[in-house]
């Protein structure tokens, strides 16, 4: 049936979606950085599963899993060594915003540098589990599904963290008042590294699965980066369960565009609903409106 295919393809897309827009709010919610090399990142992870898979080292799923804690250490190196001087030394979080998009976005340059310079600019993929499975009469590859459920048991791990431990009220306090953060016994800083830290494990997953079902390239990063900062707007910055249902609610536009009206547009329709609640709800579709 063709609202199963559309169904399967917005979940998966949706899954993927949630995972890099849940990393970027993580990041810029809690630590204050806005991580203009989040995409990058995930392609960076994309491309070392093709490598591990053409060479035969493993399997993308074997990948995934030791890639979330790989690239949470990764990140939490970056923080501690590129970022957090910057935290130091900002006299304002308007200060550390701005220093913080200068640092990534050369970040952003230097990533994709060095992917192409290894891999080339053309696009890259590989052949794993692409058979078709039966779901009400419809086959869909069995990638797909295996991508879209991996993502969504992540993202469900990761909001059961943050809603019903200590350590995820630690962080949900961080985001929402960071200044007083330290008269309860939270060290802002070291919670930072670990939010960011967990922001980019969850891009590096993102970008293992993708790579199980769709073509990429070094240069795809920025698509990824500009759609998970729409869905963190969309859904109100540092709202955790909004950015969950925005990251379906443009999956599933993006799949009814591409698939009764044209692929091409799906961008298109991406910042057209962007622009659309902005001006209607700027605050985001969830987000609490400031009282003047």
């Amino acid at each position: 049936m063709l609202l199963i295919e559309v169904l399967a393809g917005a979940l998966t897309l949706g899954g993927i979606y949630a995972l890099i827009a849940l990393g970027l709010t993580l990041q810029y919610g809690v630590a204050r950085i806005m991580n203009l090399a989040h995409g990058e990142v995930m392609m960076a992870a994309s491309f070392a599963a093709w490598a591990l898979f053409q060479a035969g080292v493993m399997n993308p799923l074997v990948a995934f899993v030791l890639a979330l804690p790989v690239g949470f250490a990764l990140q939490w190196l970056l923080y501690r060594g590129l970022l957090a001087p910057l935290v130091r030394r900002a006299a304002s979080p308007a200060a550390l915003e701005v220093d913080s998009i200068l640092a990534t976005f050369g970040l952003l340059f230097v990533v994709e540098g060095l992917m192409l310079v290894a891999f080339g600019g053309g696009y890259h993929s590989y052949s794993y589990l692409a058979k078709g499975v039966d779901l009400g009469g419809t086959s869909v590859a069995a990638n797909r599904l295996l991508a879209a459920c991996a993502a969504a048991a992540l993202c469900v791990a990761v909001y059961g963290v943050l809603a019903g431990t200590r350590w995820g009220t630690a962080m949900r306090a961080m985001a929402g008042a960071p200044r007083f953060a330290p008269l309860v016994g939270i060290h802002p800083q070291a919670m930072s590294a670990i939010a960011f830290a967990l922001g980019g494990a969850l891009a590096v997953g993102a970008g293992v699965l993708v790579s199980m079902f769709l073509p990429f390239s070094a240069s795809m990063g920025v698509v990824f980066t500009m759609k998970a900062l729409v869905i963190v707007i969309l859904g109100g910055v540092g709202h955790v369960m909004g950015c969950l249902a925005a990251a379906l609610l443009l999956a599933l536009v993006e799949t009814l565009v591409a698939r009764f009206i044209d692929p091409g547009l799906t961008l298109a329709a991406t910042f057209g609903i962007f622009l659309l609640v902005l001006l209607w709800r700027p605050q985001g579709l969830f987000g609490r409106r400031v009282a003047r």
